[in-house]
């Protein structure tokens, strides 16, 4: 992938690679990887290629996938069995017919399956299910538990989600590598200013008296925003540790590092929806993908599907339509299913509960599917080599 620009799609059914040459409009269509394993997130190192895919279930167990070779050849790194390693460790004919040898796992019991990874600073994070958080030193072949989040002293009060208690979201700074912030359902934002070794949650709702009035059980509430995060990034650019994040019940945007936050969600069609994205150069550009409801389907408004952008940090918002499917349109594009790359005029891709891939090349004022039939898309990341 010398050169190139690659979209990696975690699936219900493996990891795949979109890729093209630089100065290309033609999109390749690699995989499946990752001997079919539910991929709930992926990430790469634009420097060496290298890339990695966070997955399994009660069935595979959980586990990171690497490859240092673009996708060509991959590797398990295993942290827990599942119900398969069971089976298969008393049924020699199911081991040979799933060609199984007894992987080595420190944490089962402990996590069921990888749902975000993060690379930065040499060290590759990985969160897990039930709201685990664990790092490598060495590209992923071997495992630490973070023990001062594991063991966080309001464990106890945290609420899973729909999908259980997951920690799906893994937001490094990308010039200290003392800070990072987590995104948990349903326990909230959480930061750590020292390398992961404390944390604190950072909940609290700068404006919330303009918020009180909702009556959802997910709604801010207490001066706080709601606990059920679905997705957060950082401005890349900021120097103030600016963070948005789609919650279950809103937008917010953090001009401080998760320390306050500010509901921003007037303008949008809805309060709900999963992914956010923000402009790799641009702290005040972001997007995201209201769906119409949490109990109502979850598919775009009216069965039209737009991404909506704000150029101004949320006080306003723009519908981006063109290219995009404008009637009986009911997909949902999940929490990690939309990503930049980093050109100056940002490239965005979302993928949808339906198998499509779609891009756009101009800020999101125009969309086009790239990929189609594909499993159930989880997670879309950029790999950027230019």
């Amino acid at each position: 992938m010398e050169n190139s620009l690659a979209i990696l799609v975690g699936t219900t059914k493996g990891a795949f690679v979109l890729s093209r040459k630089a100065g290309s409009a033609d999109w390749n269509v690699s995989g499946p990887y990752c001997d079919g394993w539910p991929i709930n997130h992926m990430t790469g190192d634009s420097e060496t290629g290298t890339l990695w895919a966070g997955g399994g279930n009660e069935w595979h167990g959980a586990g990171v996938w690497r490859s240092p070779d673009g996708g060509q050849s991959w590797s398990l790194s295993k942290l827990s069995k599942g119900q398969m390693d069971e089976w298969a460790a008393n049924d020699p004919e199911m081991a040979k017919m799933f060609g199984w040898t007894p992987p080595e796992t420190r944490f089962d019991g402990e996590v069921t399956a990888i749902w975000s990874l993060a690379h930065a600073h040499g060290r590759l994070w990985a969160g897990g299910k039930p709201g685990r958080l664990y790092s490598s030193m060495d590209g992923g072949a071997s495992w630490e538990p973070v023990n001062g989040f594991n063991e966080h002293p309001t464990r106890d009060e945290w609420i899973a989600g729909a999908a259980g208690l997951v920690l799906h979201t893994i937001v490094p700074d990308p010039i200290s590598q003392e800070k990072l912030w987590l995104g948990i359902s349903s326990a909230g934002v959480f930061a750590s200013e020292d390398g992961g070794q404390t944390w604190e949650r950072r909940n609290r709702l700068a404006n919330g008296e303009s918020c009180g009035h909702h009556d959802h059980p997910a709604a801010p509430r207490d001066g706080q925003t709601g606990l059920c995060v679905h997705n957060m990034v950082r401005a890349p650019y900021s120097d103030h540790d600016v963070l948005y994040q789609q919650n279950h019940h809103g937008v917010f945007r953090s001009p401080d590092g998760g320390r306050s936050w500010q509901d921003i969600t007037e303008g949008l069609p809805s309060t709900f929806g999963f992914p956010i994205a923000v402009h790799p150069h641009d702290s005040e550009t972001i997007w995201v993908i209201p769906l119409n409801g949490d109990t109502q389907g979850r598919y775009p408004p009216q069965a039209s599907a737009a991404v909506w952008r704000s150029s101004d940090g949320g006080n306003s918002w723009s519908a981006m339509r063109s290219g995009l499917p404008q009637s009986n349109c009911y997909f949902t594009v999940l929490r990690q299913a939309m990503a930049t790359d980093r050109g100056e005029t940002a490239g965005i891709y979302f993928g949808t509960n339906t198998g499509s891939v779609f891009a756009s090349d101009d800020n999101g004022e125009n969309w086009s599917e790239i990929a189609r039939h594909l499993p159930t898309v989880l997670c879309v990341e950029v790999l950027d080599r230019r």
